[in-house]
């Protein structure tokens, strides 16, 4: 008997702590991020365009919300004329992962922690997150079985908001990165095998608004990613025909390693890097070195030595551009602070000339690199 009325006390408080997550009201969203403008080189007929959003949970509670968040970005690069010709504009790592809040409950978007959040998520959809817990392997299985419950809808979801923005600014978007479980593009659409591993990935698309059929895969998933993501091959990797040149994306970590530029298919004209760096104030921090295998290229004496923000120049696209036949590269970084995460980085635009870095800020930024006159 005491075992029983334990277990049910037991679901009476899981009921309570459920019925709290469901019913909690939704709050007014926070007022939007200043957003700063910084403009590199001669004006002309094309660009390559870092887009960095700050965002906060509330601007993934729905495809809508997330998608207006963007535009007010792509709006200040319109205004600024760099939308006008030929342009591809870049946006962070992880831009669409955290779709898999969408039309949570008001609890998700309140949460304190991102701990906080997931518990939220898995109590909102429990059978789904349990039916895929079951289907879940990898060391933090209960990140991963979040990600599959939710996986179709995040898919759709994310290609609905970067197509509907690449149409209508008329512009090529790389669409930052989600994660997936094997995903793939069919008859035009992004898909899901929510058996198989999941991957982070990033999706280009053409100025119509459709998807190019090949994605991009990470190849070095850092630490916090390795729980759940699996490591892609570093061949092949693609690159894309855009009005403004081929280009090639590698996925923030893949920038540091000289295999995965060794892995492009042809040598790009452009490449673009959708990055994400925590904590908060890590950018001036002492780097500590690679959190993935140690290239034998990379000199390990400058850990320790350099700063983190002069370690990214000095080991990921700036140093290694060249090397792989572009023109010119940049790397977005994601800002704002989604729960307790933090955000750090400064954009860099980079040439066989040298390397720009954005605007030192909390807030949104847009860095435009004009690619009139860069050398060839």
């Amino acid at each position: 008997m005491r075992v029983a009325a334990a277990g049910l006390a037991l679901l009476v408080a899981l009921g309570a702590l459920w019925a709290v997550w469901r019913l909690a009201p939704h709050r007014p969203s926070p007022e939007p991020a200043a957003i700063s403008l910084a403009q590199f080189g001669t004006p002309g007929p094309r660009a390559l365009i870092a887009i960095e959003p700050a965002l906060t949970p509330a601007d993934y509670r729905s495809a809508a919300a997330l998608e207006a968040a963007m535009a007010r970005y792509l709006d200040m690069a319109q205004g600024a004329g760099a939308l006008d010709g030929a342009a591809v504009a870049v946006f962070p790592e992880h831009a669409g992962t955290w779709l898999v809040a969408a039309q949570a409950q008001a609890g998700v978007y309140h949460a304190q922690t991102v701990e906080g959040a997931m518990t939220g998520l898995a109590l909102t959809r429990p059978v789904r997150t349990l039916a895929a817990l079951a289907r879940s392997g990898e060391a933090d299985r209960v990140a991963a079985a979040l990600f599959r419950s939710r996986a179709p809808a995040m898919a759709r979801d994310y290609q609905q908001i970067f197509s509907s923005l690449a149409r209508r600014y008329g512009v090529t978007l790389v669409a930052g990165s989600i994660v997936l479980p094997d995903p793939r593009v069919e008859g035009g659409a992004i898909t899901v095998n929510a058996t198989g591993p999941l991957y982070n990935v990033s999706a280009v698309f053409a100025p119509d608004g459709s998807v190019q059929e090949t994605l991009v895969r990470k190849v070095y998933p850092i630490p916090s990613e390795a729980g759940f993501t699996a490591s892609a091959p570093a061949l092949p990797q693609p690159v894309f025909d855009t009005p403004a040149g081929a280009l090639g994306v590698l996925i923030c970590a893949d920038s540091w390693h000289g295999d995965v530029y060794d892995g492009l298919a042809r040598a790009p004209d452009l490449i673009a890097v959708p990055a994400y760096l925590q904590p908060a104030g890590v950018w001036d921090a002492p780097w500590g070195g690679y959190v993935t295998p140690w290239p034998d290229d990379a000199p390990r004496e400058d850990a320790g030595t350099l700063t983190e923000g002069e370690a990214w120049i000095a080991h990921s696209l700036p140093r290694r551009l060249t090397a792989a036949g572009a023109q010119a590269g940049m790397t977005a970084f994601a800002r704002g602070s989604l729960w307790d995460m933090g955000a750090d980085g400064q954009a860099l635009a980079a040439t066989r000339d040298g390397v720009r870095l954005g605007p030192r800020t909390d807030d949104g930024a847009v860095v435009v690199l004009w690619l009139e006159g860069v050398r060839g």
